[in-house]
C-alpha cells in the first residue's frame, strides 16, 4: 500500500471522514491514521478483507464485517433491537380461579357431534383445494406445451462498454449529453453523480471521493434496478453496491 490513501469499505461508524493511510504493522493488527483527524486506530488482522489493485477513485480495502469506532478501539457494530416500554395502564390480569361447572351429557354429544362435523368439513375443503392444485397445474403445463399459446417477453439488456476507470467525459463520449444530473453524498463522504437518460431508460452511476473524479461502477433502469455493473479488481463487483444504493 505504501503511501497511498485507502477507504474502507463497508465505512467505519462513528468516524464521518473515511480517508486513512497505513503506518506499521504487527502479527495481529496494523495501524491507520485518519487523514483529515489525524487519529490512530489499530485494526485487527481478522476483520480485513481484499485489497483492490485499482486505486481510481479511490483504492478500497474491504472488512469482513461492519466495525464500530468506540473508546479509542474498533468493535463489530451491533445492531441492536430496543424494548418498547409498557403502557401506563398496562398490567398483569389476574388468572380466574373460579372453576366451569362440569358439561351435561346432553352437552358432551352435542360437542361430539359438532367436532365431528366440524372434521368432515376440513376434510371436505381440504380435498377441494387438492383438486383445484391439481387442476391449475394440469393446464398449466397443458398451456405450456400448446404452440398456439405461446408468448414472447422482451427482456432489457443492456451492453454498454463502459468500464470502472470511465469518468463522466467518457459516459458523455459514448451516449452523449445526458438529461439529468445530480450529486447525492454517500457513507464516509463518498460522491455518487447520477446521470439520466430517459429515452434510453437508464441512470448511469458514477462513484468518488471528489465530484470532478468519479468513476462509473454501473447502470439502473427506470425502476432502478441495476441493469449493468463492473468489477473492481481485486473487491468483487459493483451490483451488490447497486442493490444496495438508495434512489436520489
Amino acid at each position: 500500500m505504501g503511501d497511498r490513501p485507502f477507504s474502507f469499505y463497508p465505512p467505519v461508524v462513528g468516524v464521518e471522514h473515511n480517508e486513512w493511510l497505513y503506518k506499521q504493522a504487527t502479527w495481529s493488527e496494523i495501524l491507520v491514521t485518519n487523514t483529515k483527524t489525524n487519529m490512530e486506530v489499530w485494526v485487527p488482522r481478522r476483520f480485513l478483507g481484499e485489497l483492490s489493485k485499482v486505486d481510481e477513485p479511490v483504492m478500497i480495502v474491504g472488512l469482513k464485517r461492519e466495525l464500530e469506532y468506540r473508546a479509542g478501539s474498533l468493535w463489530p457494530f451491533e445492531r441492536r433491537v430496543i424494548e418498547m416500554p409498557k403502557a401506563v395502564n398496562d398490567y398483569a390480569r389476574p388468572p380466574v380461579s373460579e372453576t366451569p361447572a362440569p358439561p351435561t351429557r346432553l352437552q358432551e354429544m352435542r360437542a361430539s357431534e359438532g367436532a365431528e362435523s366440524r372434521i368432515g368439513k376440513m376434510m371436505a375443503i381440504a380435498m377441494a383445494v387438492m383438486l383445484a392444485i391439481t387442476f391449475a397445474v394440469v393446464s398449466f403445463y397443458r398451456s405450456k406445451n400448446d404452440p398456439t399459446n405461446v408468448e414472447f417477453v422482451g427482456i432489457e439488456q443492456k451492453a454498454l462498454n463502459l468500464k470502472a476507470t470511465d469518468d463522466y467525459h467518457a459516459v458523455v463520449r459514448l451516449l452523449g449529453p445526458p438529461r439529468e444530473d445530480r450529486f447525492r453524498e454517500g457513507a464516509g463522504e463518498l460522491q455518487y453523480r447520477l446521470l439520466g437518460y430517459p429515452d434510453q431508460g437508464i441512470y448511469i452511476v458514477l462513484m468518488g471521493l471528489e465530484r470532478d473524479k468519479a468513476r462509473y461502477i454501473g447502470a439502473l433502469d427506470k425502476n432502478w434496478k441495476p441493469v449493468h455493473s463492473v468489477d473492481l479488481p481485486g473487491h468483487g463487483n459493483t451490483r451488490a453496491m447497486l442493490n444496495k444504493l438508495p434512489k436520489f
